[in-house]
């Protein structure tokens, strides 16, 4: 607006130059004070928003670190796996020692609510609305993390001390050199530790181990105020329960000792189809109740979807091929039941009489039967094969507007009625997990929220959304079908949780948390109250009240 109203101001002026010299002359000299004035302001603004911006990072780089901070060269720590969200930060810490990130986060809670600096802890990037983002703050690289290295002990009972920063491949690796493995996983092992117990950690082993969250000894943290503690059950439990399945609200995680467990060697993988879902959901709540069953139980649902069984013979053979050719799956909505159950290469006879007895009790479809026998290794690290092909052809890293719900038992018949099929009407975006867990493996004391039920479902839309694309498999038409199924859930009652949960507002915080709200309020003001951490949660903000 300024350079227009002084262009016409200067044009006014040159037609009435003769007539009015002295008047003209002194509106040009008015005109220019007043833009000298403006830009002089504007300056003045911009530097103070620069000693906002850069002056910070600047007295970072007066800590006497082990590691290094990255000013520069910030990009990588904008982006993560949902690839929907970029906030990029201010600095980047790369920690060589558990007191870099303590000396830090000390520095930032010293300068007081004055500073707008947040802290995000970031793993292996694969959050998905930008949760280990801070928006001109500082991220924390947690892979580079140095420290004692991974320690199986077995004195009195069996752990291994590993760093929060760690991968669970990694972890997994390390066990089985002493013939042991942590209890219960995720389905995709190239995460971080601190990660996970983040948010829970849920795989087809949670029905009988619990989350990962059930199956951790000791943690160290770091709180928004800096401070270094170690929290057991037995000491300092608050602080424990509060940081499993916080969303980075009071702690960043930089070691853990998870449990063990003897390992198995092998591992025989098993897929059959359901056509009735009441069936499917049945058998699968009773094979979770059950004191022999298998040691993995998952499921999927497969909506008109060509070819399928076919496309399982890359990895599986089945019980009857000719009767597998014949299977068409085109325009059906199925349900796959996925079933793994552990043994020992010498226990190769007594497993199969064992899958056959419990395969006896279920009324899949007979011709759907599939079976694998891979390394334990291998299967637990399987969705690693498929990121890799992903990866090579350029489509791991797109949109992944993914959307995953905790659904209470009684509920589940009328969620699948109201969603597949009807709001989803195919599967070839990405698979659909469905499968129930027991409440009993869950403690009530950590921070993560749960439906009330002592049996709920996960069900987890894991969809890729191709950028270029206007159809089904857009980003938009992806992020409409999410809306219409959680509009769906709220204007049924249903009493769904989101799991790993995206929020904009404090009323939907609010209504997420429920009775836990006040509980959580209380933990971020004890640990870290002027809200510096895991911004991108979008929970709390800093410097503003918690209460």
């Amino acid at each position: 607006m300024l350079p227009l109203l002084s262009s016409l101001t200067s044009e006014t002026c040159t037609q009435r130059k003769t007539r009015y010299a002295p008047v003209s002359f002194l509106r040009q000299n008015n005109m220019l004070s007043l833009r000298s004035f403006v830009l002089f302001f504007l300056s003045f603004i911009a530097f103070r928003m620069n000693l906002c911006f850069t002056g910070i990072p600047s007295s970072l780089k007066m800590l006497s670190i082990d590691g290094h901070f990255e000013f520069d060269q910030v990009q990588v720590a904008a982006r993560d796996f949902g690839n929907r969200y970029q906030f990029f930060p201010a600095a980047i810490l790369h920690p060589s020692s558990v007191s870099d990130i303590a000396m830090t986060l000390k520095h930032i809670w010293k300068m007081g609510p004055r500073s707008q600096l947040t802290v995000a802890a970031r793993g292996h990037g694969h959050s998905l609305h930008g949760q280990a983002q801070a928006h001109q703050g500082v991220v924390i690289n947690m892979e580079s993390l140095q420290g004692p290295q991974m320690q199986v002990h077995t004195r009195n009972f069996t752990y291994i001390d590993v760093s929060g920063g760690e991968l669970w491949i990694n972890i997994l690796h390390e066990s089985l050199k002493y013939g042991l493995t942590p209890k219960s996983w995720t389905d995709y092992l190239h995460l971080t530790v601190g990660g996970t117990l983040s948010n829970a950690g849920i795989s087809g082993q949670a029905f009988r181990h619990g989350p990962q969250i059930s199956n951790v000894h000791q943690l160290e943290i770091v709180t928004g105020k800096g401070d270094v503690v170690n929290c057991s059950k037995e000491q300092n439990s608050d602080l424990f329960y509060s940081v499993l399945g916080g969303l980075g609200q009071f702690g960043i995680i930089t070691r853990a000792k998870i449990l063990l467990e003897p390992a198995p060697t092998m591992v025989k993988w098993i897929r059959v189809l359901y056509l009735d879902f009441t069936t499917f959901s049945r058998e699968q709540e009773l094979l979770i109740s059950a004191q022999n069953t298998f040691d993995y139980i998952e499921g999927f649902v497969i909506i008109n979807r060509t070819g399928l069984l076919n496309n399982w013979r890359s990895s599986f053979n089945p019980q009857d091929p000719v009767q597998a050719s014949q299977f068409k799956s085109d325009g059906k909505i199925l349900y796959c039941l996925e079933l793994a159950k552990y043994f020992h290469h010498t226990e190769g006879n007594i497993i199969n009489q064992e899958v056959t007895r419990l395969l006896s009790q279920l009324s899949y479809i007979p011709s759907t039967l599939f079976i694998s026998e891979v390394t334990y290794v291998e299967f637990l690290d399987r969705v690693q094969v498929s990121a890799v092909k992903l990866q090579s052809k350029g489509l791991w890293e797109v949109p992944h507007p993914w959307l995953n719900l905790l659904i209470p038992k009684s509920k589940i018949k009328k969620f699948a009625e109201g969603v597949f099929g009807n709001i989803l009407k195919e599967t070839s975006n990405g698979p659909v997990l469905i499968y129930p867990v027991n409440k009993s493996k869950w403690d009530n004391r950590t921070s993560v929220v749960i439906p009330e039920e002592e049996i709920f479902y996960l069900v987890a839309f894991l969809t890729s959304a191709v950028p270029s694309s206007r159809g089904n498999d857009s980003l938009e038409y992806i992020l409409t079908q999410n809306m219409r199924i959680l509009e769906f859930c709220q204007t049924a009652n249903l009493g769904v949780k989101q799991y790993l949960p995206h929020y904009t507002t404090r009323k939907e915080w609010q209504a997420h948390f429920g009775p836990m709200w006040e509980t959580y309020l209380q933990r971020k003001a004890a640990y870290d109250p002027l809200a510096i951490l895991a911004p991108g949660q979008r929970i709390f903000q800093k410097a503003k009240s918690l209460s």
